[in-house]
């Protein structure tokens, strides 16, 4: 939402999947989008699981909104955006934000589909050097050949330093407190998301990037699907500790 705002896309329309998780993406993609000073001419809820977008679609569509924030996932992120691309959505200006998507849901959409889709997301396979060796070697034990998302990552990524936090302490002492502690002080930082840092509350602190879909003809190779729009720092990609819900960080 931040990213997006500052990028020219400030005014915003909501198809919200109807059921706490929904709320939740809407009310603070609501708020990043209010701090950076973008705009919210409404939105509309559905039913999870829903099969049938083109009411709401329309709702959207004629709110004239530069972004249509898609505050839902899985199989209703997916059919609204195949549902969109029937309408001609994108094609006629307006952008479509996936709040919650992977590179997978973008495999499976394919280009002409999900062509000109924003999203954010914290790695990308194609981004440096080492994104892409690890990515290399992932897709190599895949049966399927595909590339990780940003959470297949981010689980290596944890272990890499968990692993890092027992050989500081000598090896494993068999206290979980002691071994989250470590992980706490020591700074973070591997070939996947560079430098960052974990938070008093476990939160793990790093970059986050906007991307948006290529179209068909920028593609040039299998799975080089995205191309970098821009970059949140890592201090600003996070709720803050002002802001935890976690009752002793409020102490």
């Amino acid at each position: 939402g931040t990213a997006l705002a500052k990028a020219g896309g400030d005014t915003w329309f909501f198809l919200t999947a109807d059921y706490a998780f929904g709320a939740a993406l809407e009310r603070d993609t609501t708020a990043a989008v209010t701090k950076a000073g973008g705009k919210i001419l409404g939105g509309v809820k559905h039913p999870l699981n829903s099969s049938d977008f083109s009411s709401f679609l329309l709702q959207a569509q004629a709110s004239k909104a530069k972004i249509i924030g898609l505050a839902n996932a899985g199989g209703d992120t997916t059919n609204s955006i195949k549902q969109a691309a029937e309408f001609g959505i994108v094609k006629g200006g307006q952008k479509l934000a996936g709040l919650l998507m992977f590179i997978p849901d973008v495999h499976s959409l394919g280009l002409p589909v999900a062509q000109g889709l924003n999203f954010t997301e914290t790695f990308y396979w194609d981004m440096n050097d080492g994104t892409r060796a690890f990515s290399k070697r992932f897709s190599e034990r895949m049966k399927n050949k595909n590339m990780p998302s940003m959470v297949q990552a981010g689980v290596y990524s944890s272990l890499m330093h968990y692993f890092k936090a027992l050989e500081a302490l000598g090896g494993n002492p068999h206290d979980g407190a002691k071994v989250v502690a470590k992980m706490k002080e020591l700074p973070t930082d591997d070939p996947l998301f560079g430098k960052g840092s974990v938070q008093p509350n476990g939160r793990k602190i790093h970059p986050a990037y906007l991307f948006e879909v290529k179209k068909p003809e920028e593609s040039k190779a299998p799975w080089d699907y995205y191309k970098l729009v821009g970059t949140t720092p890592a201090d600003q990609a996070f709720r803050p500790l002002s802001e935890s819900t976690c009752p002793l960080l409020k102490k």
